[in-house]
């Protein structure tokens, strides 16, 4: 009996794979941001420097955002269900070596192996909506996954607070076990496709892990010579992309201009993206004065709507279009920019409904440039191809809060929006509206590529008709 073909959409199962996947996205993205809460309590258990605790943060960060394009490039050639197993095992292993773990060295290693094995299911993330979902569909997938993403965001905080409120911060380590239920279920659904495994250009592979861990490293630690070290390891990768027969990432792919364009799209909204959780905290202690406490209500409605809209987004980018729910997305951040610059210094309850906004925007952009990207990847490419998304999602949030950090610093003089008086606003209001202005940009570039093009390509067609 001939193997099951992926790309021969089912969707029966597809929608058990959907629902899977969202509950694995819960459980890893709470993983991911359940120990930034805890960092104070491990630095003050293990008698550590500020510097150094932050590396329980920084080298998942490093090994997450290299890992999604490897495991992605790996799906793109061997069984997806061995590939889940893997890491699956690897996350638990490092779970279990967490929550038994007596001293730091132990609790780092902890961390990387979680990195090493949960770094599958954001490439997984990707390919199911792409592989078991038609175009027509994948909206709805991709809604799902993004319900299931913003969900462990919104209660990882939550359950953080509440679990080490009763009990060591060790036991963070046991809910991402957790995740083992859906292993079966991933063996049993997922296809037995046997993908030609060919060969890999391993050492592409390894120069694009070089260039992005010492990005990362670069702008973490602030090291020019780590920043020096990347720029040669990214020359290294552009010659081995031209010299390989069959490189890491191909040819095709990365000369493809709406694909190139779509990437670039995603990188910057990300990175204004992360002026939301990365500024207006600060925004609210700031100008406002809350305390920590209360800065955490004060967001989470914002979350909150993006897990409940997530499948309703997915739906509307199938029934109305790609172009109509960026539109929204555009129109909804835009306007949360402005108004953020309008009215820094109002109200924590304005802010917050403000921030609600942008929230929701993120949504509809998240989930409509995956479903853009991912129908100008062939499909032989889509593991990789979508890969390099996740990627680029992490290094420009990267550079991003390093850059607004910079900006902050350094404050401002004088405020573009003239009735406000406070001097420790300026920088706020300045930065939200420079933000604003970016996504009218973009969504010019946007119309460009994607609107106007495909105007063109039916009008084409019908005159040849």
């Amino acid at each position: 009996m001939p193997a099951q073909q992926p790309d021969v959409l089912q969707p029966a199962i597809g929608n058990v794979l959907i629902k899977l996947l969202a509950f694995t996205l819960i459980i890893s993205s709470m993983s991911a941001t359940m120990f930034n809460i805890v960092l104070p309590e491990i630095r003050t258990d293990f008698n550590l420097s500020v510097a150094q605790v932050s590396w329980v943060s920084t080298s998942y960060l490093l090994i997450y955002a290299v890992g999604s394009v490897i495991y992605g490039k790996l799906l793109d050639r061997y069984q997806a269900k061995n590939l889940i197993t893997f890491g699956l095992l690897v996350f638990a292993s490092g779970s279990l070596l967490g929550l038994l773990a007596g001293s730091f060295p132990f609790v780092l290693m902890a961390r990387i192996l979680q990195a090493v094995g949960a770094s599958v299911i954001p490439a997984l993330a990707m390919l199911i909506p792409v592989r078991y979902f038609p175009p027509e569909r994948r909206g709805h997938a991709l809604g799902i996954s993004a319900t299931g993403l913003a969900l462990g965001n919104a209660i990882g905080p939550i359950i953080s607070s509440l679990l080490v409120s009763f009990v060591h911060w060790r036991w963070l380590f046991a809910i991402p076990l957790l995740i083992l239920i859906t292993m079966p279920f991933y063996r049993k659904h997922l296809s037995s496709d046997i993908r030609e495994g060919g060969h890999i250009d391993w050492l592409g592979g390894g120069l694009l892990i070089g260039t992005v861990a010492l990005l990362l490293l670069a702008i973490t630690q602030g090291n020019l010579w780590l920043g020096a070290g990347s720029a040669l390891m990214v020359i290294g990768f552009l010659w081995r992309i031209r010299t390989a027969a069959d490189p890491f990432i191909s040819r095709t792919l990365l000369r493809d201009r709406i694909y190139l364009t779509g990437l670039m799209i995603a990188a910057v909204v990300m990175s204004i993206s992360y002026a939301l959780p990365f500024l207006t905290p600060q925004l609210l202690s700031d100008i406002n004065q809350l305390a920590p406490g209360v800065i955490g209500f004060v967001m989470v409605p914002g979350a909150c709507l993006s897990a409940y809209l997530g499948r309703k987004v997915g739906k509307l980018a199938d029934s109305k279009g790609n172009s109509f729910v960026y539109h929204t997305a555009s129109l909804l951040l835009f306007s949360c920019f402005l108004l953020l610059s309008i009215f820094v210094g109002s109200p924590a309850a304005l802010i917050g409904l403000i921030f609600t906004l942008g929230n929701a925007g993120q949504m509809f952009m998240q989930i409509v440039l995956s479903n853009t990207i991912s129908r100008s990847i062939p499909k032989d490419q889509i593991g990789v191809g979508m890969g390099m998304l996740t990627l680029c999602n992490f290094l420009s949030g990267a550079i991003a809060t390093g850059i607004y950090g910079k900006v902050m610093d350094h404050g401002a003089s004088s405020s573009w929006i003239p009735w406000h008086t406070n001097e420790a606003s300026f920088v706020f209001s300045n930065l939200y509206l420079v933000l604003a202005l970016i996504h009218i940009g973009l969504l010019i570039v946007y119309r460009s590529v994607y609107v106007n093009r495909r105007k063109t390509t039916t009008a084409g067609q019908m005159l040849s008709n």
